[in-house]
């Protein structure tokens, strides 16, 4: 993974890319390119585009294979399920786009009426073309989601997001620093091979100012379907994401346990709370999901609160 540094200026800072401690980075380049004392004028252009979009959240994994994308769909469908809200699903994963497989989406980008998703999987001739682009174009994909996609009147914009905090993380909050994002999500397992990363992203997210709205500890033990005992596939040797959210002081949203199928739900692009509405993890994702909505609708009324003043 690759790891800001420890001392990094910060994204917006007039020495990004420039000081002596961005020397190696590898978004040094993106962060001398105009993250910093020349803003491109795109961000208030998605700034305006933007108005119409109340709440803006960011899925985050310091790790690959955590199930980021997979709890980013869950968190679309959960939300959607009121249909008088409306939810728009971007996937910003440009090298490993996989929300349209786990939408169950084939060239469409609704999945229904109240739930709309853009992805780079939709511009791919064949789900196997592999994209092979630099961090300049990268930047570019990102920046044409936000400001030339017609979002409309959207309650909440989930954005999916490759491991990582790479060329992707840094656009994606630049372009939506100044429209106000809600927060992010932070997705780990409970091994300390995870937790190191995990750890890593947090900094990332204080780095650029982004709030963090909690971590979520995903494949949390493995509930048996038939004797109904708990296992546990990935021990927490150190404490797993309860002592790491103690550690750091961030909220820990919930732990999601190990279900079988939801990996088989999402190959075939069903909806997992619809075909297992009981099992502990459908109702483990559903506490998640109200613990984020109350953070956003707490963080609007603190918004509000701030103009009126």
């Amino acid at each position: 993974m690759e790891e800001v540094p420890h001392d990094c200026p910060g994204a917006d800072s007039a020495q990004a890319g420039r000081g002596a401690s961005c020397q190696g980075c590898p978004n040094q380049r993106l962060c001398a390119s105009g993250a910093g004392a020349t803003p491109d004028p795109a961000i208030e252009e998605i700034k305006e585009k933007m108005k119409t979009v109340k709440h803006k959240i960011l899925v985050l994994s310091g790790k690959g294979g955590v199930g980021k994308s997979t709890f980013s769909a869950h968190l679309a469908r959960g939300l959607a399920e009121d249909e008088n809200t409306q939810i728009a699903l971007l996937d910003i994963d440009i090298c490993g786009p996989s929300i349209p497989k786990i939408m169950g989406l084939e060239g469409e980008q609704y999945v229904e009426d109240n739930l709309g998703v853009m992805s780079v999987g939709f511009l791919l001739s064949s789900p196997d073309d592999a994209v092979i682009w630099r961090g300049p174009k990268k930047n570019g994909m990102i920046k044409q989601f936000l400001r030339d996609v017609d979002w409309g009147e959207v309650d909440y914009l989930i954005v999916d997001t490759p491991p990582g905090t790479s060329d992707e993380h840094l656009s994606v909050v630049q372009y939506l620093a100044a429209a106000h994002i809600d927060g992010a999500v932070i997705i780990t397992t409970p091994q300390e091979v995870s937790l190191q990363d995990v750890r890593k992203e947090i900094n990332f997210c204080r780095k650029v100012k982004l709030p963090i709205i909690g971590v979520v500890e995903n494949m949390s033990g493995f509930i048996c379907p038939k004797c109904k005992k708990e296992s546990q596939i990935f021990p927490p040797t150190t404490g797993g994401a309860e002592l790491m959210c103690q550690d750091l002081e961030v909220p820990l949203l919930g732990r999601v346990p190990l279900d079988p199928l939801i990996g088989k739900n999402c190959d075939k692009g069903h909806s997992f709370f619809i075909d297992t509405p009981d099992s502990p993890a459908t109702l483990a994702y559903r506490s998640i999901i109200q613990r984020i909505q109350e953070f956003c609708n707490l963080h609007q009324s603190k918004e509000e609160n701030l103009i009126s003043s």
